[in-house]
């Protein structure tokens, strides 16, 4: 590699790594205030709160890392020609596929981190979203008992907590139960804990007493107690059978697509197959995001009113491959036989690519007849 090479590429990491610092924060804040609302809201801390969106990440830098890598290789190439390095590259002989294999380079980094994200870490820390929302949901003690507040976790039952403490011992603990039709019965204690046994989670109580009226005749039995259970299983809901999505799943189970499987998580196979060609199409596209970027700049020359036509016109050519993009996979999911139509974006990427590269040797050319 060049010194030309390794100095385009450097610049190019260097504001990607910045351009993607900016966007990814900016996304994942968005996301962080509706995660915030929804968890603390339901009583979580603020662990929970960092590993879900930290479970988020990758799934943002998927969608950001290319519109950082464009923007990035705009932002290098229009500086080049403003300050006409462009132009003295150019007139010392190299040609416009010189210009652009470093930018080639740093196409092929970008490809290697999206196929990381795409194959591996996105569909793991979906996977672990997902059972990680499962675990919250049924987390009775952030979700539906909080110290000084009356719960209502389900109809008939009333639950309030003094305090509890950092090591999850309730103090002052009052329950009211109105779900047997023919008696209620209230329980208060100086001590609780919440423990996980054989058939799900129970309330064992400490130095209490229970109070039991029969609705029928209206008598009240008063039992004290040193410890009681109380079996609050009732209170989750019961565990449903676990259906993975196609996001969660990996690149080899998505190609196979076995039909068996398939049926099992809720899913066809032609869902499953076009998810897993998304993701190899989203690699190879993304190798050429930053060449159709930079070979869009070079079609222009130094002039003091900048590149902004040229801005304009790679901002024009990405927009149609997103459209492409998202025609293409909605054939997909259509009919079997429209799933190769996944690969029409970076298709459609390489011929605008090859048209960009044939106008800059054309444009070019005369300029050397006339100089000879």
């Amino acid at each position: 590699m060049g010194r030309y090479d390794r100095y385009i590429l450097s610049q190019l990491l260097v504001l990607f790594g910045f351009f993607s610092l900016v966007l990814i924060s900016v996304d994942w804040i968005n996301r962080a205030v509706d995660l915030f609302d929804s968890l603390i809201a339901d009583g979580q801390n603020l662990a929970v709160f960092l590993e879900f969106t930290a479970l988020s990440l990758p799934s943002i830098m998927l969608s950001v890392l290319p519109i950082s890598a464009f923007v990035a290789t705009l932002y290098i190439f229009n500086r080049m020609i403003s300050e006409s390095e462009l132009v003295v590259l150019q007139t010392s002989g190299m040609g416009a596929i010189r210009l652009l294999r470093p930018v080639l380079a740093f196409g092929l980094v970008l490809t290697i981190l999206i196929s990381i994200l795409a194959h591996v870490l996105a569909p793991a820390a979906r996977n672990e979203f997902n059972e990680r929302s499962i675990d919250v949901s049924q987390d009775l003690t952030g979700r539906l008992l909080r110290e000084g507040e009356f719960i209502h976790p389900t109809a008939g039952l009333v639950v309030y907590i003094r305090e509890i403490t950092e090591l999850g011992e309730f103090r002052d603990v009052f329950m009211q139960d109105r779900s047997a039709p023919e008696a209620e019965t209230t329980y208060v204690a100086r001590q609780a804990l919440l423990v996980r046994g054989e058939n799900g989670p129970r309330l064992v109580m400490f130095d209490g007493m229970a109070q039991t009226l029969a609705l029928a005749d209206q008598r009240l039995s008063i039992v004290e107690f040193d410890d009681f259970t109380y079996d609050i299983a009732a209170l989750t809901a019961a565990p449903e059978v676990r259906h993975f999505a196609a996001a969660e799943l990996s690149t080899p189970v998505l190609l196979r697509a076995e039909p068996g499987f398939a049926a099992e998580q809720g899913l066809t196979r032609r869902v499953m197959q076009v998810e897993g060609h998304s993701r190899i199409a989203r690699a190879l596209f993304v190798l050429l995001v930053p060449v159709i970027a930079a070979a869009t700049l070079m079609l222009g020359t130094f002039s003091r009113f900048g590149v902004w036509p040229q801005i304009l016109l790679a901002i024009g050519l990405i927009i149609p491959l997103q459209v492409t993009w998202n025609a293409a996979e909605a054939a997909a999911l259509s009919s079997d036989g429209l799933i190769p139509l996944i690969y029409a974006q970076p298709a459609l990427a390489v011929l605008i690519t090859a048209g960009l590269v044939y106008c800059d040797m054309r444009a070019r050319r005369p300029r050397r007849q006339v100089a000879a």
